[in-house]
């Protein structure tokens, strides 16, 4: 199961910026274990979002439980496998 899930939405106002949110709910754990998981969906879309990310669109990125202790370089292609997916 993939560390989080992924939502674009075209904002259809003209502008090309790519914007990013994140969220993670109070049933993943406490404040550390939510924050620890952002800091991982930041890096995340850090890396990946300004090449291939869409260009217009909101993207957020909904923390899941195994985001936390899921090997990095599989978040990484979950999320390029995700875009991927969006931009078909």
């Amino acid at each position: 199961m993939p560390g989080f899930v992924l939502l674009a939405r075209d904002r259809r106002d003209g502008d090309s910026a790519i914007r990013i949110g994140y969220t993670v709910t109070k049933k993943i754990g406490g404040a550390v274990v939510r924050n620890r998981l952002k800091r991982r969906l930041r890096a995340l879309a850090r890396e990946i979002l300004p090449e291939s990310g869409l260009a217009g669109h909101d993207h957020v990125l909904i923390g899941r439980s195994d985001g936390v202790t899921r090997d990095f370089q599989a978040l990484r292609d979950d999320l390029r496998r995700a875009l991927g997916k969006l931009g078909r």
